[in-house]
């Protein structure tokens, strides 16, 4: 379905695929979102600290599901999409989203000791009084797999995936350039997950190079007669909105001192667990005591 030999055929194009874009939707905000706020809720003794928690076994069905619905998309395609590039990017993003799964489930289970996300490893309280002092080098390690080595292998190949498909979206057709009703009711989920993926993933510079290659390819296609048909719409308001919603997140938290020494430098994005940890679990505590 996907050689390099055939040629592209313009002229065919592909109806909305309300399924997958649903059920894609539908597990990143479960089994992706979802895992944290599970193995908070959840009580501690179903899932001791020195075991799996519910946010791993979430973890492991996203490593599973999100590549299949992957492929399924990209074979939905009308146009031949390069087969090499897509097994090797739906490998990586395995790999890499195991190589987070193991080390964003210890740093999560460490929040239950007093771990706070907002801080850098060496100035949590639990971390740096630890002896003798090459475990904090560990735990370093730790959070380097989990938020840059693991996100890399898991995010690079997640949006050139995506890129890839976006690609072949593409219809000489005007009035096949335009969304249903189901399209436009599931943007919105859809948005609001590409926020969370850019800012707690801290992937804006990866997001944005992405955004502008399908700005460009759009403006390329648009010169040829060609428009994008109702998926490539979907996919491409889906990151415009998501782009607001992030600039919303930084405008509102710009002027938070502590999330600044947190996230220095020129991108200041927040991640929304480190504000978590740093307001709402503070707000939880004071209501505790009353």
């Amino acid at each position: 379905r996907h050689g390099a030999g055939k040629a592209e055929d313009t002229s065919k194009t592909s109806p909305f695929h309300l399924d997958l874009w649903f059920y894609f939707t539908l597990q990143n905000w479960v089994l992706d979102f979802g895992r944290p706020i599970a193995m908070i809720i959840l009580p501690l003794e179903w899932f001791p600290l020195n075991k799996p928690s519910a946010g791993d076994y979430f973890h492991m069905a996203y490593n599973v599901i999100t590549p299949f619905l992957l492929l399924k998309l990209i074979e939905r395609s009308p146009k031949t999409l390069p087969r090499s590039m897509v097994y090797v990017s739906i490998i990586t993003f395995v790999m890499g989203a195991s190589i987070h799964l193991v080390g964003d489930s210890v740093n999560h289970r460490l929040i239950f000791s007093g771990y706070q996300h907002h801080l850098s490893v060496r100035e949590n309280p639990i971390i740096r009084n630890l002896k003798p002092e090459t475990l904090i080098d560990s735990f370093e390690l730790l959070y380097y797999y989990d938020e840059y080595l693991g996100h890399s292998m898991w995010y690079i190949p997640f949006f050139l995936i995506l890129f890839i498909y976006f690609t072949g979206c593409f219809t000489p057709v005007a009035e096949q350039s335009r969304m249903p009703v189901a399209a436009l009711l599931l943007m919105g989920p859809s948005s609001l997950y590409y926020w969370y993926l850019v800012t707690e993933g801290q992937i804006f510079i990866l997001y944005i190079f992405t955004f502008f290659a399908m700005m460009a390819l759009v403006m390329h296609q648009k010169r040829k007669g060609l428009v994008l048909d109702s998926n490539g719409l979907f996919l491409f308001y889906s990151f415009i909105i998501a782009l607001l919603l992030i600039a919303a997140w930084v405008a509102w938290l710009w002027n938070d001192k502590i999330l600044r020494k947190k996230y220095p430098g020129v991108i200041y994005i927040p991640e929304p667990w480190a504000f978590y940890t740093l307001h709402m679990n503070n707000l939880h505590a004071a209501k505790e005591s009353f």
